[in-house]
């Protein structure tokens, strides 16, 4: 089964992918998955979303431009080996992958989302100051 991914090119410029987020939390939107893929000048960030239509709306009115991509979400046991007996089928098939992004399934109702930022040392401190909880690897399953 297909669905529609959400991309949206945003400059490459502190605070673009905040924005995105602002405006679809303005507009009630849960983002249920996001990839973030850069150059030097611009970038894509790629969203599945829980209101499609009332995001791409949101995100057109605010003078993002979007664009919607058929995508597969592909679902395999939490075990070694499965995501490889996955991808040698995709070759066998020669069938290329042209991007991949994932994310793991809620740890007590809450959602995990894994941040590599520029300074890990001060998003640390700042989000432990703040009262975020930060998961450690074995946290996470």
């Amino acid at each position: 089964m297909l669905l529609k991914q959400i991309s949206v090119f945003v400059e490459n410029r502190h605070g673009a992918i905040r924005d995105i987020a602002g405006v679809l939390a303005n507009a009630g939107i849960n983002i249920r998955a996001m990839s973030i893929a850069d150059t030097a000048d611009f970038g894509i960030v790629r969203l599945i979303v829980d209101k499609r239509k009332e995001a791409l709306s949101a995100l057109r009115e605010n003078g993002m431009t979007v664009k919607e991509t058929d995508v597969l979400a592909l679902s395999v046991p939490d075990r070694p080996g499965a995501m490889y007996e996955a991808l040698t089928a995709l070759a066998a098939s020669e069938v290329m992958i042209e991007y991949s992004y994932g994310f793991v399934s809620p740890i007590n109702g809450e959602a995990t989302c894994i941040l590599r930022c520029d300074d890990q040392e001060k998003a640390l401190g700042c989000l432990t100051s703040k009262g975020f909880k930060l998961l450690t690897a074995e946290e996470i399953k």
